[in-house]
């Protein structure tokens, strides 16, 4: 693949795509908890929820094919936590290392501050993943904090690292609530 990348928002028919990447991911990784892969129906279920939110959720194509997806979702589900969004960033393996994870997650802080999000969350699973935690640092992610062993997966224990960023003017505005 030696096309240029593309980043654009997802498409009901980017789904099936998204869900093989995400599918692999639980499967084989650790950056999710999940145990097993959610069908192309659910995925489809989850990204209807994501867009119907208001979050934005954005696919990285080279040549044609998705490599990639990002997406925000709700932090939590109170409404005080309303300009707090939760960023979820997932690459298929062949493409992992080439910028596209980077290009995603920049663009979705873009899209999430235009849309007037003040503070962007990454829980990040297994705190080994350093390209992950180094991908979130370079894009101004601060580390809050790490709960040991609060996931169990591939016969271990997992940790989740916590990080956040600040969106737009941060916490210098009215929220959103």
């Amino acid at each position: 693949m030696t096309s240029e990348l593309i980043l654009r928002p997802c498409e009901e028919s980017d789904v099936p795509a998204i869900a093989a990447i995400y599918g692999d991911a639980v499967l084989h990784g650790v950056a999710t908890f999940e145990l097993e892969p959610p069908s192309v129906q659910e995925m489809s279920a989850r990204r209807a929820a994501i867009v119907a939110g208001g979050y934005p959720y954005l696919v990285a194509e080279i040549g044609g094919e998705v490599v990639g997806y990002a997406y925000g979702s709700s932090y939590r589900p109170r409404p005080a936590y309303g300009s707090t969004i939760e960023n979820s960033v997932y690459v298929r393996e062949d493409c992992q290392g080439r910028g596209v994870g980077q290009a995603l997650l920049r663009r979705l802080i873009e899209d999430a501050a235009a849309r007037g999000f003040r503070q962007m969350i990454a829980v990040i699973g297994d705190s080994a993943n350093a390209a992950s935690i180094k991908l979130h640092e370079r894009l101004g992610f601060a580390h809050i904090g790490t709960m040991r062993s609060v996931g169990w997966k591939h016969q271990r224990w997992l940790d989740t690292v916590m990080m956040e960023r600040p969106l737009g003017e941060g916490a210098t505005t009215i929220p959103r609530i």
